[in-house]
């Protein structure tokens, strides 16, 4: 890194701890950097497992939000462990012989070290892909181009993509496009007090070409963790944003031929944590994190776990995946489900 070193950056410090330790069982590179005044920060990729493009692909990605530190740890929790059982686990060595795992924990180490929601331009990556809304988005929230001194600004009109993200595209283009199944999961918090799964769209509330998988997969989770307090569902079921970066990739991915590309947002349910410690409000931290040690642990723990079940289901997505022969049941049931209503 250029500049001053990013002593107190604890993310990039654990992320940087955790390429050294796993030393040439981990491909890494820095996609891009990002410079705030005299620091300058890489965002790093991390990849293991088998790079040969027939076999599947799941992508873990966190801090698009600088202040959603949660998001972060969380991803930097679940690759620790598998560093950590690389020199013992040889089941884990088998598996990864079945899948391709690919990180990105810090997409936004500027706004990160800054502690803003937005990158150090203003502009708020998840707001910054090249797709409007079809539909009425909630003022501001959903995405604004007034100035980049208000939240959730878009960035200029016909501007390019941020570094960061034309960085995320790169390596999805890459690792994911040509695929035939591939899962990205991207962890955020800050939303009410439960635990979403969210998946496209959020700028329509149009179904998604596959429904069916989502539906499956959904399926499998509910089986094998009847207990979990995940609510699975389409982002446009909360509400609509213009601009949703994975929205964008999805669409991209759907144009390639027998590509199937499932984009994941984990949303904690950072209000609980507020609710439980109200003396949280009083920090713009504590309004998107666990603050008390005992509750941060109790959320990796939970969502590692989550994280850990879709590298497994990749590895077998071939025993679970709609076939042609019931692929349309799937979508009827997806559609009764999360949009009340049989398929037309």
């Amino acid at each position: 890194m250029r500049g001053v070193v990013h002593s107190e950056f604890n993310e990039l410090l654990e992320l940087e701890s955790i390429i050294r330790d796993g030393g040439s069982q981990l491909e890494t590179h820095v996609a891009c950097e990002v410079t705030v005044g005299a620091r300058t920060f890489p965002v790093h990729v991390v990849a293991l497992g088998n790079p040969d493009p027939d076999v599947p692909v799941v992508g873990f990605f966190g801090g698009f939000h600088g202040l959603e530190r949660i998001g972060t740890d969380v991803v930097l929790a679940y690759l620790r462990s598998l560093v950590r059982r690389l020199p013992w686990d040889s089941v884990l060595h088998r598996q990864l012989e079945s899948v391709r795992l690919v990180f990105m924990p810090i997409v936004n180490p500027g706004g990160m070290w800054r502690g803003t929601r937005a990158n150090p331009n203003g502009v708020d990556l998840m707001r910054n892909g090249p797709l409007e809304a079809t539909e009425k988005v909630p003022f501001m929230f959903g995405g604004q181009r007034f100035s980049s001194r208000l939240p959730w600004y878009r960035g200029p009109l016909a501007g390019q993509l941020e570094a960061e993200n034309e960085a995320v595209c790169a390596v999805v283009r890459k690792e994911f496009f040509g695929r035939t199944f591939g899962i990205a999961m991207d962890c955020h918090s800050g939303f009410g007090v439960s635990d979403r799964i969210w998946f496209p769209y959020a700028h329509t509330t149009r179904p998604i070409a596959h429904l069916p998988e989502m539906h499956a997969l959904k399926a499998i989770y509910d089986q094998t963790h009847p207990n979990h307090r995940y609510v699975f569902e389409p982002q446009s079921c909360q509400y609509l944003a213009h601009g949703d970066l994975w929205d964008y990739l999805y669409q991209q991915a759907s144009l390639l031929p027998e590509t199937i590309f499932l984009p994941l947002t984990l949303e904690m349910g950072s209000w609980l944590w507020v609710k439980k410690n109200p003396r949280q409000l009083f920090s713009r931290h504590g309004i998107f994190n666990p603050l008390i040690e005992h509750r941060q642990h109790r959320v990796l723990r939970r969502h590692v776990a989550w994280l850990d079940f879709l590298a497994r289901a990749a590895c077998g997505y071939r025993l679970w995946i709609p076939t042609a022969d019931n692929r349309e049941l799937y979508r009827e049931q997806a559609m009764l489900h999360w949009y009340g209503k049989a398929s037309s």
